[in-house]
């Protein structure tokens, strides 16, 4: 009975399954490299309270000038799509995350060793493979439209 209940639901409603969006953009999908769900795979990058102890407060400040002039060069470049400082104090020690656009792991690890407080020790990373929206490159458009001060 159930076997004939499945049939004739997907002869009687075939809209309910497979339905296709009827906004779909296949230029623009394909311009994200988004697969048929309007996904792709990115990189999450959690960056972490690193080893080095870093007292010069100059020597910090600029390779903290210089981590944010990096996160500004790779989300121009379209290789940083996230970015944000954890707000509370965590045990595991996170500190921030980065989502980064990249084909193979290797070139995520090779982004963020751009970064000066990677480099330096201030912060060690952990890096993930992660599935989300191929859209999320189109919210920095909109970022820098309510963005009043810059870092």
């Amino acid at each position: 009975m159930k076997s004939l209940f499945a049939i004739l639901s997907l002869i009687l409603f075939p809209q309910f399954f497979n339905a296709q969006n009827k906004g779909f953009d296949q230029k623009l999908a394909d311009s994200l490299g988004a697969d048929q769900y309007g996904m792709k795979t990115y990189y999450l990058v959690i960056l972490k309270k690193g080893k080095a102890e870093i007292t010069d407060k100059a020597k910090k400040s600029e390779l903290m000038k210089g981590h944010m002039e990096n996160i500004g060069k790779l989300a121009k470049e379209g290789k940083l799509i996230v970015a944000g400082p954890m707000l509370e104090q965590n045990d595991k020690n996170y500190s921030g995350i980065f989502i980064i656009n990249a084909k193979t792991k290797e070139e995520a690890e090779g982004l963020v060793l751009t970064d000066p407080s990677v480099k330096s020790g201030i912060f060690d990373v952990e890096i993930y493979k992660w599935y989300g929206s191929a859209a999320l490159p189109l919210y920095l458009k909109s970022h820098d439209k309510v963005t009043k001060t810059k870092f």
